[in-house]
């Protein structure tokens, strides 16, 4: 979580130039429940697609301009480590 101060101006000077997708990651980041499904979803075997798909569109996840193949898109997790 983070540690600045929510009440305070200054620490969300930066939400006015991050794009839409930006501020959802950064509320979604913070979010406990998310970082519970992820590591869930996470620990499941590959073949449980609808689970993660079920996962992607519990936090509308979407991943716009990846291509897909014909027998349908492969849900793709997101880690809130790799962008942190």
């Amino acid at each position: 979580m983070p540690s600045s101060d929510w009440r305070a101006p200054a620490a969300y000077g930066h939400a006015k130039s991050i794009s839409t997708a930006g501020f959802a990651w950064e509320f979604l980041r913070r979010d406990d429940d998310y970082h519970r499904d992820f590591h869930r979803v996470k620990a499941l075997p590959q073949h449980q697609a609808a689970a993660r798909r079920s996962f992607s569109e519990r936090w509308g996840l979407r991943f716009p301009g990846r291509s897909a193949p014909a027998s349908g898109p492969r849900p793709v997790v997101l880690d809130a480590r790799a962008a942190a």
